[in-house]
């Protein structure tokens, strides 16, 4: 019963929350859309509008060009050697032919300015970085506070906002080949730079740093101007990624659940013991399983039974020539089968044969046949004569050969 109360109360208080939030004019209460899409259309509080608009002002020479295909197709429909690529998003996952074509890209003497929360590990690897997100799971109201990050450029100045804090950076990174631009509020990396051939790759983890509602924040406007003061200061050609911001896995024709599986040493061990086994149970316990022969019960012996039942009911009624005549006549019935012995005429021969082919002394047997003849004889059979009739038949049985 309260179970049921409190599910009522549940879905009660539900109802009233839903028509609450729809009454004339709660929109305009409402939280404004928390959406991490960072899109340069989006004007909402983390869409990249603002950055968008500031790289229009920062380089009024150049037509900025969207791109809505993976890096791959872009790198082999042109041939630049001085162009920005600039790619905003909150995740980032690519094909390996993607980071080829990245690294090419680079390598050529373009810019490729990258920022992303988490970053396709093939990448990572590729430029022997490693990014962390300390992040919680959930995190809560409670969880919001001032943060800031800040890049090193002259004057090195720390830019701040009210949000959840930036908590992803890099925990490792090849110094030979990279060289750290910014740092979080705990100072930990969270901006590097990787040079490559003719070019450099720029890799940002924080890109809520490049967010409408940070840029509008004092001065914060100016983290876009600093964050890119180190790439190409005339590119020749200028890119606006459209494509990986909403990318939720990678193009189809370039990816292989295989393939990702082999770049993960735990998954590669872990998928190989898997086959290991499926192999040795098919070859062992594969094979066709005999169900369990049931243990057969040995034959009953019926005529057995029915006799000691015959002989019991024949025993109440107190019936012991009755009972006397069956026991003469299943012995003789024996001795005749056993012995081949004539048993209608019983002299001396008789007992003489029967006590030579038996192995039972000749007085036994001679005894055995006197207590038959009385029986026989006799009109009433008391329970004493029936009883020694039986010992001493019961007593053949046993001294035979």
């Amino acid at each position: 019963m309260r179970k049921k109360y409190v599910t009522y109360c549940f879905w009660l208080g539900l109802t009233l929350l839903f028509f609450a939030s729809c009454r004339p004019g709660s929109s305009r209460k409402s939280l404004p859309d928390l959406r991490e899409t960072y899109s340069r259309k989006d004007k909402i509080p983390f869409g990249t509008n603002i950055a968008f608009r500031q790289l229009e002002s920062l380089y009024p020479l150049n037509n900025i060009r969207s791109v809505r295909q993976p890096f791959a197709q872009t790198w082999k429909q042109v041939s630049d050697t001085s162009s920005l690529y600039i790619c905003i998003a909150n995740q980032l996952l690519l094909s390996q032919e993607d980071v080829d074509a990245m690294l090419e890209f680079v390598r050529e003497g373009n810019d490729l300015f990258i920022s992303a929360m988490a970053v396709d590990e093939v990448l990572q690897e590729r430029i022997q970085c490693r990014i962390n997100d300390t992040t919680p799971l959930f995190m809560s109201l409670a969880d919001l506070r001032t943060t800031s990050t800040r890049l090193r450029v002259e004057p090195d100045t720390s830019m701040e906002y009210f949000y959840f804090p930036f908590r992803s950076y890099f925990s490792r990174i090849d110094t030979t080949t990279t060289r750290v631009l910014g740092y979080n509020d705990r100072g930990e990396p969270n901006a590097i730079v990787y040079f490559h051939g003719k070019g450099k790759l720029f890799l940002h983890c924080d890109p809520r740093a490049f967010s409408n509602y940070f840029l509008l924040k004092k001065e914060n406007y100016k983290y876009v101007q600093q964050s890119l003061a180190f790439t190409q200061t005339l590119p020749q050609r200028l890119y606006w990624d459209d494509y990986y911001y909403k990318a939720k896995s990678r193009s189809p024709e370039n990816f292989s659940t295989f393939s990702e599986i082999m770049k993960h040493p735990p998954l590669k061990y872990a998928f190989w013991i898997a086959m290991v086994l499926l192999g040795l149970f098919l070859l062992f316990g594969g094979k066709r399983l005999q169900r369990i022969i049931e243990e057969r019960k040995p034959n009953v012996n019926t005529t057995v039974a029915f006799t000691e039942t015959i002989g019991r009911l024949y025993l109440q009624k107190k019936d012991n020539r009755n009972i006397a005549d069956k026991m003469i006549t299943y012995f003789n019935e024996f001795i005749r089968n056993k012995y081949f012995l004539n048993t209608n005429v019983i002299n001396e021969d008789f007992i003489t044969n029967l006590g030579r082919k038996s192995g039972v002394p000749r007085e036994q047997v001679a005894s055995l046949y006197k207590n038959i003849a009385e029986a026989q004889a006799s009109g009433f059979v008391d329970d004493y004569r029936l009883l020694a009739l039986n010992q001493q038949i019961q007593h053949f049985h046993k001294t035979k050969n």
